[in-house]
């Protein structure tokens, strides 16, 4: 497919005001100014007129089909509160592609998600990155486990407080993290001194340190639920004792701090901020946070939280962003490569360049215009 006539955001580069994109299979083959294209193409054209092409938009936190659209108890499978530490549990067991959700999403033109459980345990489980074009979710993987939940602050202390059982307390709620953390370091080198050594058993499976292992060892980021300045310090600290690749969800408080989180080089998915200042943790809740993380040096993504806020409004959020002080393409970097890369998914998304999947949304105005209408939405190269 040859995309014309479109002003070009590729997101790694200027944009083009008068361009096209080639598409060959799922893959984008390149980008540029009109007066450049290919010359001789035999395959479909599509005629942007005029309108703005930019990648696919990429959600990297909400609960896209663990909590089923109008379905109440009998689809929320997002929260297992039952027992504060939960790490085995993953996405892909919860997710149902069929919500009506999903199809809202594609509309809006958001192509990919980092879904997952909510916040109610201390360490709540695997989130997945997935297409949101799909029947059932084997298909829809682009990454599983993408990251590993944790939750700090209000929400796990309200959870178990009406229990009657610990974490009642932030203290408790980092004990248990640590706890839990420390038994997967534990566990994790009686596994290789017994590959080492014939004479020495292995530790009896575990599915919960099993699922630790790849976070202790680096090689899975976690994601924290953290509102308050001080959660998102506790979260920092923590990763740093374990040498955790970390990443701040939501941050509500992380302008008020964000010296901390530029030494540290935490990025934060920040958001939803279309709502209302609900429990205390949002007090300091301000459309002014992006851009003042942002001017600071943080990398920044936004997020809907869903269904915090529906899917179809991560535009909106963005654009509230935008209201606050954030440069329009930052806010749109904050949905698309910016959003890939925290995600690690921007060797493939999140920019038009050669190479990159063909997620790609074409709109009648800038992205983030209120009044703009999505007028073509492709996932790998798919007109959908």
């Amino acid at each position: 497919m040859l995309i014309v006539n479109g002003i070009v955001h590729t997101m790694d580069g200027p944009v083009i005001e008068n361009g096209y994109v080639a598409i060959s299979g799922s893959k984008i083959v390149q980008a540029g100014p009109m007066e450049e294209r290919p010359q001789e193409w035999e395959g479909e054209r599509l005629d942007a007129r005029g309108g703005h092409v930019c990648p696919g938009f990429i959600d990297v936190h909400c609960h896209l089909g663990m909590f089923g659209d109008s379905l109440g108890f009998e689809s929320e499978d997002g929260n297992e509160e039952t027992d504060p530490c939960t790490p085995h549990l993953r996405a892909i067991d919860a997710v149902n592609p069929l919500d009506r959700c999903f199809s809202e999403a594609r509309a809006a033109g958001v192509t990919t998600v980092l879904t997952g459980p909510g916040s109610a345990n201390p360490i709540s489980g695997q989130f997945a990155a997935l297409k949101t074009d799909g029947r059932w979710v084997d298909a829809m993987i682009l990454k599983a486990p993408a990251a590993m939940k944790l939750a700090l602050g209000e929400n796990p202390k309200q959870v178990y407080h009406d229990r009657d059982e610990s974490p009642v307390t932030r203290m408790a709620t980092a004990a248990i993290i640590r706890e839990s953390l420390r038994k997967a370091v534990e566990y994790g080198e009686k596994l290789d001194k017994a590959a080492q050594d014939e004479d020495t058993d292995p530790p009896d499976y575990d599915a919960k340190l099993e699922a630790l292992l790849p976070v202790v060892r680096g090689d899975l980021p976690v994601h924290i639920h953290a509102h308050r300045a001080d959660d998102i310090a506790t979260g920092i600290r923590i990763a740093s004792e374990f040498g955790l690749r970390c990443v701040i969800v939501h941050g509500t408080e992380g302008h008020l701090i964000p010296e901390l989180l530029v030494r540290t080089g935490v990025p934060v998915i920040a958001g939803p901020a279309l709502g209302d200042r609900s429990k205390p943790e949002l007090a300091n809740m301000s459309l002014e946070a992006p851009a003042l993380l942002q001017r600071a040096g943080v990398p920044v993504a936004i997020c809907t939280d869903h269904p915090e806020v529906p899917i179809q409004y991560l535009p909106l959020c963005a654009a509230l962003a935008v209201k606050g002080g954030m440069d329009p393409e930052e806010a749109l970097a904050a949905i698309t490569v910016n959003a890939a890369r925290i995600a690690g998914l921007d060797e493939t998304l999140g920019s038009l360049s050669p190479s990159r999947e063909a997620d790609i949304v074409i709109a009648d105005r800038h992205p983030l215009e209120l009044l703009g209408r999505v007028e073509a939405v492709l996932i790998g190269g798919r007109r959908i």
